[in-house]
């Protein structure tokens, strides 16, 4: 790892690392493009989609293509700081293009080919976007909302010819393989916009990311990920999440991995995932815990895991269960992290500290992470609070704030800390451990309760294949914990499993914390990037109450 933070002009004093950003800094140019002159034969992207059709690409051919597409781009009048929303599934396209805009100056926003036209009309008109690209799959969606945005006036299509709309390909292919002319960006020039996945906001918000970015996900990838130079990387992630930059992007080439893209189109089970390991000698793998809890059901012994020597996770806490059992089958720990659209890798867990099943991890270097309690304190171990970004040194990679939107800004950034608005603790030895958003933690005849600690009892017991828990209100208690629990097949919901769910949770944990409630379910509310809604089943239990 300090060969890696070394080799990017990381220094280190005592225990605090530094990354230093150059005033000019552009992932195109000077990680791709340098790439390709020393490197050019070394595997940059290994595509692989459902089918079992494959394409390679070298650190020269990323180069070369995305000089392309930076040139092609600016032939069509994207000018520097435009904003460009790019809408297109995990195909090569998708990297030549953000690596293109990147280059060009353009700031790209990614979304999910999943949007539907009212999500995409408000995103383009909420950000003034001026251009789209996507494919001919989603190029509807844009042609029947493009009256009613005023700002877009380009639109890129990746796979076909349709009138009204520029053909990426054919352009590519007419384009010089250097960038001509070379645009320099300032490393606190806007590089790229997210839109919060809208856990607790009905509407999402937008996050502005400046050019320093890749250089904060080193942290993601080196430290986290634990990645070599000769690995293999494959993080399961859509091309629409932030998460897209975590693991199949920045930090990968920075140090100069190849990536592993997955395309999936049609309908995905988890279990597929498990012949691309052994058949690619995958290195390093990184799910969101839903995958993971889908995959130890499945005989896992079936596959060679030999090439596989580091599992990471993130996205929401990881149920102590399914730890246990992706360690008893691959022999391989699962090491989480936290970290938000917002930031690059905030807290992770590594092969070099002990081994908590549960926890976050300890602050990653360069981020000093404090927890506040109600009182607005500093608070000591095992006391819960907010968990607070100290910005006395502000840590590359955390976001320059939102979009047009000040009051969003002054809720987060207070007293010099960024509050990120998830709640957690610490131990004794500095491990910190996820309690939950802010709005999730449920307070029941004077107990704080976070539901991950209720969930992971629950999902001890052999029919609950997924659970979530949320607190309704209760005029004696305050709040009662209520859980929604979707079985697994084979079991059928009954007032008798009601009982016997309850009973062993209350034999696992603390009586105060059992679920009084029980609701069964086919299926649980999530973002789009796999995380449970807790909010929408707030809603939909006080709509519920209310009907009564």
């Amino acid at each position: 790892m300090k060969q890696f933070l070394n080799a990017l002009g990381c220094c280190r004093s005592g225990n605090d690392y530094k990354i230093e950003v150059p005033e000019y800094f552009n992932f195109g140019i000077d990680v791709i493009d340098r790439r390709a002159a020393d490197t050019p034969l070394k595997p940059a992207m290994l595509w692989v989609n459902q089918q079992g059709d494959e394409q390679r690409f070298t650190y020269s051919d990323i180069s070369r293509m995305s000089s392309r597409a930076a040139n092609f781009f600016l032939r069509i009048g994207v000018k520097a700081q435009d904003r460009v929303l790019v809408i297109l599934p995990r195909i090569p396209a998708w990297w030549f293009a953000v690596c293109g805009l990147i280059k060009s100056g353009a700031i790209h926003c990614p979304a999910p080919v999943m949007l539907t036209e009212y999500d995409l009309r408000g995103r383009i008109n909420a950000g003034g976007f001026s251009c789209v690209i996507t494919d001919a799959e989603n190029a509807d969606k844009i042609d029947h909302i493009a009256a009613e945005c005023p700002t877009l006036v380009r639109k890129v299509i990746v796979d076909a010819m349709r009138p009204g709309w520029n053909d990426f390909h054919a352009g590519l292919e007419q384009e010089h393989d250097v960038l001509q002319p070379v645009r320099r960006t300032r490393s606190s020039d806007p590089m790229v916009i997210y839109f919060t996945s809208g856990t607790n906001n009905i509407d999402p918000k937008m996050v502005c990311h400046n050019h320093s970015l890749p250089l904060g996900h080193v942290i993601t990838a080196g430290y986290w990920h634990d990645l070599h130079e000769d690995d293999l990387h494959f993080t399961l992630s859509d091309t629409g999440w932030a998460k897209c930059a975590w693991g199949k992007l920045f930090g990968q080439w920075l140090l100069g991995a190849c990536v592993f893209v997955y395309d999936i189109r049609g309908k995905f089970h988890a279990e597929e995932l498990l012949p691309l390991i052994e058949k690619y000698r995958i290195n390093v793998f990184c799910a969101p815990p839903t995958v993971y809890r889908m995959l130890v059901h499945a005989n896992l012994s079936k596959y060679d895991f030999s090439s596989l020597r580091h599992c990471c996770s993130a996205g929401e806490p990881m149920n102590t269960e399914t730890i246990r059992i992706w360690f008893s089958a691959t022999g391989l720990r699962i090491y989480e992290a936290y970290g938000q659209t917002e930031s690059v890798c905030m807290t992770a867990s590594t092969s070099a500290m002990e081994y908590r099943p549960g926890s976050m991890g300890k602050p990653t270097p360069g981020w000093a992470l404090e927890i506040i309690d109600d009182n607005g304190k500093a608070a000591g171990p095992h006391v819960v609070g907010r968990i607070a970004v100290n910005l006395t040194r502000r840590p590359v990679g955390l976001f320059d704030g939102y979009l047009n939107h000040e009051e969003a800004n002054a809720e987060v950034f207070v007293d010099n800390y960024y509050f990120t608005g998830d709640k957690a603790y610490y131990d004794e030895e500095g491990f910190f451990w996820y309690v939950g958003r802010s709005d999730d933690v449920i307070k029941s005849s004077g107990y704080r309760i976070g539901p991950l600690e209720v969930e992971n009892a629950i999902m001890e017991h052999q029919a609950v294949c997924e659970t979530a828990v949320i607190g309704v209100p209760d005029e004696i208690r305050g709040a009662v914990i209520k859980a929604y629990v979707v079985l697994k097949p084979g079991f059928d919901p009954s007032e008798e499993l009601k009982q016997d769910i309850q009973h062993m949770v209350k034999n696992l944990t603390a009586p105060y914390k059992y679920p009084r409630i029980i609701e069964f379910a086919d299926a649980l509310p999530k973002t789009i990037s796999g995380k449970i809604r807790r909010n929408i089943l707030r809603e939909r239990s006080c709509s519920a109450d209310a009907a009564v």
